[in-house]
């Protein structure tokens, strides 16, 4: 840890004027993430015939936000957000070693850790404030954008609806990209699931790390199939 956390932040910490505006410089696709490059297994999911049209794409990703990788992502975005609030400087490293644990393929570990320290990188340089730590190391991506929203004092549900329907967005791009369906198609699929993000942001506010857990086995194993495709276009 390259700064001390002694304290809570206080009320005053960060500047005041820029509202919510960093969340979203941080979820704008310009901002130096690499978000872009990774389609979490549905590259594989679209070659292996699971995902073939805009039906498919909303279950494969309803699975993902409830039972999957979005859940789990909100809750430990969550406590990483209590974590800086508070001035806990080892739950903040225990939630970040548990995230990065949690990965279940060096694929998508490096998706998670790739994303968390560009994002961290990038806040670090050109969004500093007060409490915004260098943690050394890997950093996974949800437990950074925690860290960045609790030290600018984003309110913690907006941060975590904002998150979760960032993920869906980046996934239905990539969607597009793998040509099972057309732009229309995606801002529709990016609709129809918005009222699953606010649940599962909701529901996870709540929650402890011991219910961080997941029942999405064939993506989950897709990613180790995804190493061995033909060609690719993604990272994961």
């Amino acid at each position: 840890m390259a700064v001390a956390m002694d304290e809570a932040l206080p009320p005053q910490a960060v500047e005041k004027g820029q509202g919510i505006l960093p969340l979203f410089a941080w979820l704008s696709p310009s901002y130096p993430v690499g978000c872009y490059a990774y389609s979490h297994t549905l590259e594989w999911a679209v070659e292996a015939g699971d995902v073939a049209d805009k039906e498919a794409l909303v279950a494969w990703l309803r699975d993902q936000m409830t039972l999957g990788f979005g859940r789990n992502d909100a809750i430990l975005l969550s406590h990483a957000y209590r974590a800086v609030e508070a001035g806990h400087e080892a739950a903040l490293v225990n939630v970040n070693e548990l995230a990065l644990a949690f990965s279940p393929s060096a694929e998508l570990y490096l998706e998670t850790s790739q994303q968390g320290r560009s994002f961290l990188d990038a806040t670090l340089a050109a969004w500093p404030a007060p409490g915004l730590l260098d943690l050394d190391g890997d950093v996974a991506f949800p437990v950074a954008m925690g860290m960045a929203a609790a030290a600018h004092r984003v309110p913690l549900p907006l941060t975590l609806n904002a998150y979760l329907f960032g993920l869906v967005q980046t996934l239905v791009s990539a969607a597009i990209r793998l040509a099972p369906i057309g732009q229309t198609a995606g801002i529709r699929v990016c609709s129809t699931l918005a009222p699953t993000v606010q649940e599962v942001a909701k529901q996870a506010i709540g929650l402890s790390l011991d219910d961080i857990g997941s029942a999405t086995f064939r993506a989950d194993l897709g990613s180790f199939h995804h190493e061995n495709q033909y060609t690719r276009l993604f990272r994961s």
